[in-house]
């Protein structure tokens, strides 16, 4: 997982595309990728003008 979230940050990449390829590369389990997607959605910043 470590290594995983390591990845995704030097390659400054962070969508579902690129979680799926950290998954496939490091070997996680469907809950490990689950946990990637929903920490990635919460480090997003929200943009809200109003």
């Amino acid at each position: 997982m470590r290594r995983a979230v390591r990845w995704l940050s030097e390659h400054h990449q962070h969508d579902i595309r690129a979680i799926e390829e950290a998954c496939l590369r490091f070997d996680l389990s469907p809950l490990d990728e689950e946990f990637l997607i929903r920490h990635c959605r919460e480090q997003q910043p929200t943009s809200r003008t109003g």
